[in-house]
């Protein structure tokens, strides 16, 4: 969570440097140049059912396409502290999700947190207003958009857990959203010549193995040892970490609004995930 949190700063200096459409395909080319061997040796050659092929193929496009596209168009309007908060508000549209389309029944706690998420946005839309330090409605708003995308992509991916091993499952997004942004990509491949720049080539190599890799490998390795309610707290990293790479790192400013609304994001995604006392 942390290292997701840190890739939203880093994310914000792969837009401002390469076109949108290619860093998301080249974060795909790479993350698939690692994940095929490691799913070859660790899940060995696996046939997927033809139903699950079209889950993950929605998967790719809601939770890799739309969530990478968005989040960088986002981050190029926004700062990277607001970009970071706003990504925190994803428990509680995926609680939200859950509810219209898996109907599922949302607990007092679950609302509450929904609720304070909503308040936490709204503190960052009041920071907008007038405010002249990069920040922007819309661009948080496409951000809000990439969080949509990811809860699809949470919620399909309850459809498929157990049945696809987890790396080759993540293979199998990972190629269908290059596929996918293959077209809209190839437009801008002249600008491929900027990745001679060693700092930017090690950003977008981070970006890719991190986010699309490293972070998964962590994430479902540490849910062997630990409950998903208790994984769920440790989503509260992400917009910490995000919020200090953004200051320390890129000179961003935080206000009283921001300090408000980090706060709201941390106590929703606490109410949301917090694992319930077992009598």
């Amino acid at each position: 969570m942390a290292l997701v949190g840190a890739n939203v700063g880093v994310a914000k200096l792969l837009a401002a440097a390469l076109p949108i459409p290619l860093i998301a395909f080249l974060r795909c080319v790479l993350a698939c140049l690692v994940l095929y061997p490691l799913a070859r040796l660790v899940d060995g050659p696996r046939k997927v059912p033809r139903e699950l092929m079209w889950n993950l193929f929605w998967q790719a496009a809601l939770g890799t396409v739309v969530y990478n596209s968005a989040l960088l168009a986002g981050l190029r309007l926004t700062s990277a502290l607001e970009g970071g908060l706003m990504l925190a508000s994803l428990p509680a549209v995926v609680a939200i999700g859950s509810a219209l389309f898996l109907r599922e029944r949302l607990s007092p706690r679950q609302w509450a947190a929904v609720a304070l998420a909503a308040g936490g946005m709204a503190a960052l839309t009041l920071a907008r207003v007038g405010a002249e330090d990069g920040g922007s409605i819309l661009g948080n708003a496409l951000v809000l958009l990439a969080v949509c995308g990811e809860a699809a992509y949470v919620l399909l991916a309850k459809r498929v857990a157990g049945r696809v091993p987890v790396i080759t499952a993540s293979l199998w997004m990972q190629v269908f959203s290059a596929a996918q942004l293959l077209l809209i990509a190839l437009p801008g491949i002249g600008a491929v010549a900027a990745l001679g720049d060693p700092t930017l080539a090690g950003l977008l190599v981070f970006h890719s193995l991190t986010s699309s890799v490293l972070c998964l490998l962590l994430w479902y390795n540490g849910l062997k040892g630990a409950s998903a309610g208790i994984a769920g707290v440790f989503t509260m990293f992400l917009p910490a970490t995000s919020a200090l790479v953004a200051i320390l790192l890129l000179g961003e400013t935080a206000t009283a609004l921001h300090a408000a609304g980090l706060a709201l994001m941390l106590t929703s995604m606490a109410l949301a995930t917090w694992p319930s006392r077992r009598r």
